[in-house]
């Protein structure tokens, strides 16, 4: 600023005047420093201006599997609230390990983020709590806390597997197999027990020996699609917990060329286009982001000293289908 000053002939004080767009400097002194801008190609070092007025002007995201377009979306979400406050996103991938989360976040801890946004990966989340974390404050988005309390944006996991089961039930079906992800993910936990859940509610008993809670992408759901639907008593619709598990199970029906229904939680790409008959727990990935971006800027805004409740918030979903579905 002092070499545009120089440069203009004028005061620093000035030029700061100019750059915050002051209306009472002159016109004629207005475009000479603008002229010395351009000439010196000056750029406003913008994170020091805010560590002068406090905050870095930056809030970190975690996510944990940055192939899966589902925290794309999120991604997408959170940079949208964030740009309406002038914040910038860094973005980082766990690969769903605790240690690698812990790391990543005393590092954007260490780079004095003014907030994190965190989808956690295990079941404790202690090392996640503002007091772990100098203070700073966080919220996490798609999975509840574990042994602290924080801000949360998840989706109706539950509800959404209930929902879609039950259509396959009132399409007729009575073995509907299950491919979900392993039991200690929150996410496949619930929807576990919304596909359950929907069984009861029409009086019937899944079988076990069409549950597999184990695949955790495209491949392994493969692998386990084929292996209940090679089965002589095989399942005649699948639900799937996430949109790499359903995409495993189309895999597998192209193999074999049966006809099983399927439903799935989340959409996807050509989804519609497909010809077969899948049933889609449908919902806003961006808007889990939009609000947990705002949760973080509201925490950020009250300042540390302030004591707000930890608070939850669940994105609704909805039920779509594509396809013939069986009459």
């Amino acid at each position: 600023m002092r070499d545009v000053a120089t440069h203009a002939k004028v005061s620093a004080m000035t030029v700061s005047r100019v750059l915050k767009g002051d209306p009472k400097v002159a016109e004629a002194t207005r475009q000479r420093v603008l002229g010395a801008v351009d000439a010196l190609g000056y750029r406003r070092n913008e994170t020091a201006r805010r560590l002068r007025v406090g905050g870095s002007g930056m809030i970190g995201l975690v996510v944990t599997n940055l192939a899966n377009p589902f925290y794309s979306r999120l991604a997408l979400g959170v940079q949208e609230a964030a740009y309406e406050h002038g914040l910038r996103v860094l973005l980082s991938n766990s690969a769903e390990q605790v240690d690698r989360e812990k790391g990543l976040v005393e590092d954007l801890a260490a780079s004095q983020v003014d907030g994190m946004i965190v989808v956690p990966a295990g079941g404790s989340h202690r090392h996640l709590a503002p007091a772990a974390l100098r203070g700073i404050p966080i919220v996490l988005a798609s999975r509840p806390p574990g042994g602290m309390e924080a801000d949360c944006v998840l989706v109706d996991d539950f509800g959404g597997a209930q929902a879609a089961t039950s259509r396959l039930i009132e399409d007729g079906h009575r073995r509907i197999g299950f491919l979900g992800n392993p039991p200690a993910l929150y996410t496949g936990a619930e929807r576990f027990r919304g596909y359950w859940a929907a069984h009861e509610e029409a009086r019937l008993e899944p079988d076990e020996r069409h549950v597999r809670r184990g695949p955790t992408d495209v491949a392994t759901a493969e692998r386990a699609a084929l292996d209940l639907l090679r089965d002589p008593d095989a399942p005649t619709a699948l639900f799937c917990t996430n949109n790499r598990l359903t995409q495993g199970a189309i895999r597998a029906l192209r193999t074999l060329d049966v006809p099983v229904s399927l439903a799935g939680f989340d959409d996807f790409d050509l989804a519609d286009v497909l010809g077969l008959p899948l049933t889609i727990v449908s919902y806003d990935a961006d808007e889990i982001g939009r609000r947990a971006g705002r949760m973080l800027i509201d925490r950020i805004s009250a300042g540390a000293g302030a004591d707000l409740p930890a608070r939850r918030s669940t994105v609704p979903t909805e039920v779509i289908r594509y396809g013939t579905q069986p009459s």
